[in-house]
């Protein structure tokens, strides 16, 4: 028999987190810059000026096979539009994870890039062109 960690989360808990079910993507667009790549799973770590929904400012995007991470700058502002796709989560599964994990967490996120552009250097983040004078 083996013997249950502490630490375990109980398979009801995995099951929901695992199959749980996005509704419809929002389309966003916000400026930030690369922080990191992940070339084996076609993904990379952002860090956004403005933070998503539920207040995070680093997101690990999915990058499709149209945008090539080779040539890509970390570092550089760039202005990404991408699909933020949210799954809430039950009551019950939220209140498990507050009060036996202490995790804040009421919902799985995924976010799909769709494009990103490289902004010019020293912008002031401004997105719409016709807010210059």
């Amino acid at each position: 028999m083996v013997k249950k960690k502490e630490d375990d989360i109980p398979e009801w808990v995995t099951d929901e987190i695992q199959n749980a079910k996005f509704k419809k993507p929002v389309e966003m667009k916000q400026s930030g810059y690369i922080l990191e790549f992940y070339y084996d799973d076609n993904k990379l770590d952002a860090q956004l000026y403005d933070g998503v929904e539920d207040g995070r400012h680093i997101i690990t995007m999915d990058v499709p096979k149209t945008i090539k991470m080779d040539g890509l700058l970390k570092g550089e502002v760039y202005e990404f539009i991408f699909d933020q796709h949210k799954a809430p989560l039950s009551k019950k599964v939220t209140e498990f994870l507050d009060k036996e994990k202490e995790i804040e967490m009421k919902a799985i996120y995924q976010f799909d890039l769709k494009s990103l552009e490289l902004t010019k250097v020293g912008s002031s983040g401004a997105t719409d062109s016709d807010a210059e004078e």
